[in-house]
């Protein structure tokens, strides 16, 4: 259950209760894919990073080392180190963006493994099984997440079908929850909004799974190419159908800027790969822009990253020497990248519930949403 402490227009300041501990919302989940973030970042790492919540990927470790060997082994947060809140994601967007491999029934989707060619067949009920298998705290129906563009007579049909799967991943949750070795017996649900572009879709495909009465709501299929103009249209048609009392994810995203404009809008819960993957290639976010790390220019700077940053890195580093690093291809540069965008992004969502504390979301909105997108 998710409690509402304030409120600043759509923007939502609110207190999540886990069984793995609170989280302060509105929060950005740390990707850690396949049980660590790339780039060197260990879960003990997390915790000077100011990280609430970790997400791992079901397809990813259902493949390997394989969901039965964690659950053998003590479940996802033993095996990995993390003592907080862990979200696993179904698969389905995995299942999407293996387009060439799949087949997707009435049952569930054939599909191919990205590693070896395997034949895999993935539905609702297998899906909360791998899930239930790693013992997250939270765990993401299994949904189809469509192309952007797709025809409205596909989106409506995938949508359809989406609300089958829910009802279905709901029975068998209830079902894993209530065995004498689950590892979490209080594994929560959460059911994912589709519609592609189509707004009726959208209000239509959230009425329906609101119903279900889940432990929390995601808006998917959204920053997979289409304009955010059109994804903070789609936020906004679909917020007033959302349960109050229920935490809203939006999958995927994103830049700083989209998490300003997508709290603004009422969204609670954020997850990218973004930070992650930016660093590694010396894309650097500033709380006056996007650094880039490897330009000439910092070859003699002894400035860190960002002067108005607490980070281990900023702390400790030079901006001539991380280029340096980069420039060497050493696996520090990575490590030390990383760690700054993880707690660039965990403190600028540190920021946006202090000025929802404060009540001044709107000046901080206005200030800073011009700024984090822009190159340095």
């Amino acid at each position: 259950m998710l409690k509402i402490i304030k409120k600043e227009g759509n923007a939502r300041r609110g207190i999540f209760e886990t069984v793995h501990g609170t989280v302060q919302t509105p929060a950005f989940m740390n990707v850690g894919t396949c049980g660590a973030i790339k780039g060197g970042i260990s879960s003990f790492d997390l915790v000077e990073l100011k990280c609430q919540v970790e997400l791992c990927n079901t397809y990813h470790l259902h493949l390997r080392p394989g969901d039965k060997l964690i659950h053998d082994l003590g479940g996802l947060h033993r095996f990995i180190g993390w003592k907080g809140p862990i979200l696993t994601d179904s698969g389905g967007f995995q299942v999407f963006s293996l387009a060439g491999l799949r087949k997707i029934k009435e049952e569930g989707v054939y599909f191919s493994s990205h590693i070896d060619g395997k034949r895999i067949f993935m539905g609702p009920e297998e899906s909360m099984q791998i899930q239930s298998n790693l013992g997250s705290t939270i765990a993401m129906a299994f949904d189809e997440c469509v192309e952007n563009p797709s025809t409205y007579e596909y989106s409506a049909q995938s949508c359809e079908r989406t609300v089958r799967w829910l009802y279905r991943c709901k029975e068998e949750m209830a079902r894993l929850n209530s065995l004498h070795d689950t590892i979490n017996p209080h594994q929560m649900l959460f059911g994912i909004n589709q519609g592609c572009i189509y707004d009726d879709l959208r209000i239509r495909h959230m009425q329906e799974i609101a119903k279900l009465d889940l432990d929390g709501y995601a808006i998917g299929g959204l920053a997979v190419g289409e304009p955010a103009e059109d994804m903070y249209r789609i936020i906004g048609a679909v917020e007033p159908y959302m349960p109050q009392d229920k935490p809203r994810y939006l999958m995927g995203v994103g830049t700083p800027v989209n998490i300003l404009e997508a709290v603004y809008r009422g969204v609670d819960l954020f997850d990218c790969v973004m930070p992650s993957r930016n660093a590694r290639h010396g894309h650097l976010f500033t709380w006056s822009g996007i650094r880039n790390i490897m330009n000439a220019k910092y070859e003699r700077d002894l400035l860190p990253i960002d002067e108005e940053c607490t980070c281990p890195t900023c702390q400790k580093f030079t901006r001539a020497y991380l280029r340096h690093l980069f420039k060497a291809n050493e696996m520090l540069a990575m490590r030390l990248a990383v760690m700054h965008n993880l707690y660039f992004y965990n403190t600028l969502m540190e920021k946006i519930r202090e000025a929802l504390d404060q009540g001044r979301y709107e000046d901080f909105y206005k200030k800073y949403v011009n700024i984090l997108g822009k190159r340095i």
